[in-house]
Protein backbone atom coordinates (compact mmCIF):
# COMPACT_ATOMS: atom_id res chain seq x y z
CA UNK A 1 0.00 0.00 0.00
CA UNK A 2 1.17 3.15 -0.68
CA UNK A 3 1.10 6.31 1.66
CA UNK A 4 -2.08 7.79 -0.13
CA UNK A 5 -3.61 4.12 -0.23
CA UNK A 6 -3.08 4.28 3.53
CA UNK A 7 -4.40 7.69 4.22
CA UNK A 8 -7.76 6.78 1.80
CA UNK A 9 -8.29 4.11 4.39
CA UNK A 10 -8.63 6.47 7.37
CA UNK A 11 -10.32 8.99 5.66
CA UNK A 12 -13.04 6.22 4.39
CA UNK A 13 -13.14 5.52 7.76
CA UNK A 14 -13.28 9.09 9.05
CA UNK A 15 -10.35 8.00 11.23
CA UNK A 16 -8.07 11.32 9.76
CA UNK A 17 -9.45 14.34 12.10
CA UNK A 18 -8.68 17.92 11.68
CA UNK A 19 -9.04 20.68 14.68
CA UNK A 20 -7.16 20.67 18.21
CA UNK A 21 -6.32 17.18 20.08
CA UNK A 22 -5.32 16.50 23.17
CA UNK A 23 -2.79 13.89 22.79
CA UNK A 24 -1.91 10.91 25.70
CA UNK A 25 1.42 12.56 26.17
CA UNK A 26 -0.17 16.07 26.52
CA UNK A 27 0.96 17.44 23.90
CA UNK A 28 -1.31 19.15 21.15
CA UNK A 29 -2.01 18.70 17.49
CA UNK A 30 -4.01 20.01 14.89
CA UNK A 31 -4.70 16.33 13.36
CA UNK A 32 -5.46 13.27 14.96
CA UNK A 33 -5.69 9.71 13.65
CA UNK A 34 -8.37 7.65 15.11
CA UNK A 35 -6.99 3.97 14.58
CA UNK A 36 -9.89 2.82 16.45
CA UNK A 37 -12.04 4.10 13.93
CA UNK A 38 -10.06 2.40 11.00
CA UNK A 39 -10.02 -1.19 12.85
CA UNK A 40 -13.86 -0.91 13.25
CA UNK A 41 -13.81 -2.74 9.81
CA UNK A 42 -12.45 -5.92 10.18
CA UNK A 43 -11.49 -5.93 6.11
CA UNK A 44 -9.96 -2.93 6.27
CA UNK A 45 -7.99 -4.06 9.71
CA UNK A 46 -7.11 -7.22 7.81
CA UNK A 47 -5.86 -5.32 4.48
CA UNK A 48 -3.77 -2.68 6.91
CA UNK A 49 -2.01 -5.11 8.42
CA UNK A 50 -1.37 -7.39 5.64
CA UNK A 51 0.31 -4.17 3.93
CA UNK A 52 2.20 -3.51 7.26
CA UNK A 53 3.49 -7.17 7.65
CA UNK A 54 4.19 -7.22 4.05
CA UNK A 55 7.13 -4.13 5.33
CA UNK A 56 8.75 -6.41 7.78
CA UNK A 57 11.59 -8.53 5.99
CA UNK A 58 10.53 -11.69 5.37
CA UNK A 59 13.90 -13.35 7.62
CA UNK A 60 12.93 -10.81 10.54
CA UNK A 61 9.13 -11.55 9.94
CA UNK A 62 10.24 -15.70 9.60
CA UNK A 63 11.60 -15.17 13.50
CA UNK A 64 8.15 -13.85 15.03
CA UNK A 65 6.19 -16.30 17.03
CA UNK A 66 3.93 -14.02 18.87
CA UNK A 67 2.48 -10.60 18.68
CA UNK A 68 2.26 -8.63 21.75
CA UNK A 69 0.61 -5.13 22.29
CA UNK A 70 -0.25 -2.76 25.25
CA UNK A 71 -3.93 -2.19 25.96
CA UNK A 72 -5.79 -1.15 24.95
CA UNK A 73 -5.42 0.78 21.72
CA UNK A 74 -2.75 -1.73 20.56
CA UNK A 75 -5.21 -4.93 21.54
CA UNK A 76 -7.23 -4.88 17.71
CA UNK A 77 -3.93 -3.81 15.79
CA UNK A 78 -2.14 -6.11 17.45
CA UNK A 79 -4.83 -9.01 16.62
CA UNK A 80 -4.74 -8.34 13.21
CA UNK A 81 -0.67 -8.10 12.54
CA UNK A 82 -0.70 -11.68 14.36
CA UNK A 83 -3.40 -13.34 12.21
CA UNK A 84 -1.13 -11.62 9.09
CA UNK A 85 1.55 -13.23 10.29
CA UNK A 86 0.11 -16.76 11.41
CA UNK A 87 0.84 -16.52 15.21
CA UNK A 88 -0.57 -15.93 18.37
CA UNK A 89 -1.74 -12.62 19.82
CA UNK A 90 -1.38 -11.46 23.48
CA UNK A 91 -1.66 -8.07 25.12
CA UNK A 92 0.22 -6.01 28.19
CA UNK A 93 -2.11 -4.05 30.21
CA UNK A 94 -1.66 -1.65 33.48
CA UNK A 95 -3.96 -3.08 36.27
CA UNK A 96 -2.02 -1.52 38.69
CA UNK A 97 0.15 1.37 36.31
CA UNK A 98 2.82 -0.74 35.25
CA UNK A 99 2.57 -2.95 32.34
CA UNK A 100 2.25 -6.81 32.77
CA UNK A 101 1.03 -9.84 31.03
CA UNK A 102 -2.07 -11.05 32.56
CA UNK A 103 -5.25 -13.65 31.78
CA UNK A 104 -3.48 -16.44 31.50
CA UNK A 105 -0.81 -15.12 28.52
CA UNK A 106 2.79 -16.52 28.83
CA UNK A 107 5.84 -16.51 26.63
CA UNK A 108 8.57 -18.90 26.56
CA UNK A 109 12.20 -17.97 27.55
CA UNK A 110 13.41 -16.00 25.02
CA UNK A 111 10.53 -16.40 22.32
CA UNK A 112 11.04 -13.97 19.30
CA UNK A 113 8.32 -11.20 19.74
CA UNK A 114 6.60 -8.74 17.55
CA UNK A 115 5.82 -5.78 19.93
CA UNK A 116 2.82 -3.86 18.18
CA UNK A 117 1.66 -0.75 18.78
CA UNK A 118 -1.71 1.31 17.03
CA UNK A 119 0.23 4.87 17.14
CA UNK A 120 3.52 5.48 18.45
CA UNK A 121 4.07 9.61 19.41
CA UNK A 122 6.80 9.63 22.09
CA UNK A 123 7.46 5.64 22.30
CA UNK A 124 6.72 6.28 25.67
CA UNK A 125 4.20 3.32 25.93
CA UNK A 126 6.14 1.11 23.46
CA UNK A 127 8.94 1.09 25.28
CA UNK A 128 6.90 0.25 28.67
CA UNK A 129 5.78 -2.96 26.99
CA UNK A 130 8.76 -3.65 25.66
CA UNK A 131 10.31 -4.03 28.88
CA UNK A 132 6.88 -5.84 30.30
CA UNK A 133 7.72 -8.45 27.49
CA UNK A 134 11.03 -9.05 28.53
CA UNK A 135 10.38 -9.34 32.21
CA UNK A 136 7.46 -11.84 31.14
CA UNK A 137 10.44 -13.78 29.49
CA UNK A 138 9.84 -12.79 25.77
CA UNK A 139 12.49 -10.85 23.24
CA UNK A 140 11.20 -8.43 21.24
CA UNK A 141 12.72 -8.66 18.21
CA UNK A 142 10.83 -6.03 16.15
CA UNK A 143 7.98 -2.88 16.58
CA UNK A 144 5.19 -2.23 14.21
CA UNK A 145 2.79 0.34 14.12
CA UNK A 146 -0.01 1.39 11.95
CA UNK A 147 1.37 5.51 12.68
CA UNK A 148 4.12 6.68 13.87
CA UNK A 149 3.32 10.41 14.57
CA UNK A 150 7.30 10.88 16.30
CA UNK A 151 8.58 12.67 13.09
CA UNK A 152 10.61 9.87 12.78
CA UNK A 153 12.35 10.86 16.19
CA UNK A 154 11.33 7.75 18.21
CA UNK A 155 14.24 4.88 19.13
CA UNK A 156 12.62 1.66 20.70
CA UNK A 157 15.44 -0.05 20.87
CA UNK A 158 14.66 -2.70 18.38
CA UNK A 159 13.92 -2.39 14.44
CA UNK A 160 10.55 -0.35 13.84
CA UNK A 161 8.46 -0.49 11.35
CA UNK A 162 5.29 1.54 10.95
CA UNK A 163 2.86 1.69 8.48
CA UNK A 164 2.10 5.43 7.75
CA UNK A 165 4.93 8.38 9.34
CA UNK A 166 2.21 11.18 9.92
CA UNK A 167 4.55 14.19 10.62
CA UNK A 168 2.32 16.42 11.58
CA UNK A 169 3.72 19.08 14.38
CA UNK A 170 3.02 18.92 17.70
CA UNK A 171 3.17 21.34 21.07
CA UNK A 172 3.15 22.18 24.31
CA UNK A 173 0.16 23.79 25.60
CA UNK A 174 1.59 26.51 26.76
CA UNK A 175 2.95 27.46 23.13
CA UNK A 176 0.24 26.80 21.03
CA UNK A 177 0.09 28.41 17.48
CA UNK A 178 -2.69 31.35 17.31
CA UNK A 179 -4.55 29.33 15.00
CA UNK A 180 -4.61 26.30 16.53
CA UNK A 181 -5.10 27.94 20.22
CA UNK A 182 -8.72 29.79 18.71
CA UNK A 183 -9.88 26.30 18.39
CA UNK A 184 -11.53 24.49 21.58
CA UNK A 185 -9.15 21.21 22.27
CA UNK A 186 -10.70 18.18 22.21
CA UNK A 187 -9.51 14.40 23.75
CA UNK A 188 -10.33 11.59 21.21
CA UNK A 189 -8.35 8.90 22.83
CA UNK A 190 -8.66 6.17 25.44
CA UNK A 191 -6.14 7.98 28.04
CA UNK A 192 -5.98 10.62 30.10
CA UNK A 193 -3.83 13.50 29.01
CA UNK A 194 -0.58 13.40 30.71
Amino acid sequence: MTEDEVLAEFRAAEALLEGHFILSSGLRSPRYLQCARVLMDPRRGARLSEALAARIPAALRARITAVVSPAMGGVIAGHEMARALGVDAMFVERPEGTFELRRGFRLKPGQPVLMMEDVVTTGLSSREAIAAIGRAGGEVIAAASLVDRSNGHVDLGVPFFPLIRLDVPSYAADSLPPELAAIPAVKPGSRAAA
